[in-house]
């Protein structure tokens, strides 16, 4: 039976797979032994020798595909040509606009039935995005003007969570309506602060991934 001498080689493998048929049948249709099934002669052991479960191995494969995320991030974040508020304007347009975005929504599973997986969101929001990325440009839009409050870090944690959460489908089952409501409710909160970061443009592409995300929930 071939083995991978290199433990290394072999998360990758398994997390290629995974994601190649996430993407083809769905997270919820696609089994453990299916990635089994197409790891070239590894074993069912080289797969629990690295990951519990399949939530697991979405949640490693989620994290790949969101690494390139935190680096768009952080290149905008330190940014010498944008004020505190156009910085927050490009982090949501590039963040939305994103190709991987369409692959996210496309193998994400039901919330409803993973509270791991929610969990690991709602942690990752409020202890590493917001602190890490948004909270320092609003302390800088404080400096320079642009944005205007006296509680920096809860003001990023609202809005990654009210972004990232509330008007996230993948969590409420939201309808490409319901999430467009959402998205106007959103965008109001926004400007009573002072913020008139996003658009039009932003509704299309929610409305979107509203939408990919709804046809792979109907798929067979």
């Amino acid at each position: 039976m071939a083995r991978n001498k290199h433990p290394e080689e072999t998360v990758h493998l398994i997390l290629d797979v995974a994601f190649r048929l996430f993407m083809e049948k769905g997270y919820e249709h696609t089994s453990v032994q299916d990635i089994i099934d197409q790891l070239g002669g590894l074993s069912k052991g080289a797969i629990y020798h690295h990951f519990k479960s399949k939530d697991d191995i979405l949640m490693a494969v989620t994290d790949r595909m969101t690494a390139e995320s935190n680096k768009m991030l952080a290149a905008i974040r330190d940014r010498q040509d944008l004020n505190g508020r156009e910085k927050l304007r490009a982090i949501f347009k590039e963040s939305i606009s994103r190709s991987v975005q369409n692959d996210i929504f496309t193998v994400a599973p039901n919330f409803h039935n993973n509270p791991k997986l929610l969990f690991s969101l709602l942690h990752d929001t409020i202890d590493e995005v917001a602190p890490n990325y948004i909270a320092p440009i609003i302390r800088q839009g404080i400096k320079d003007g642009s944005i205007e409050t006296e509680y920096p870090e809860q003001l990023a944690e609202l809005i990654l969570l009210a972004a990232n959460v509330w008007m996230n489908p993948m969590i409420f089952d939201s309808t490409v309506e319901e999430s467009s409501r959402k998205f106007m409710v959103f965008a109001r909160m926004l400007q009573g602060f002072g913020l008139d970061i996003v658009g039009e443009e932003i509704l299309g592409r929610l409305q979107e991934l509203a939408s990919i995300y709804q046809k792979n929930r109907q798929s067979p």
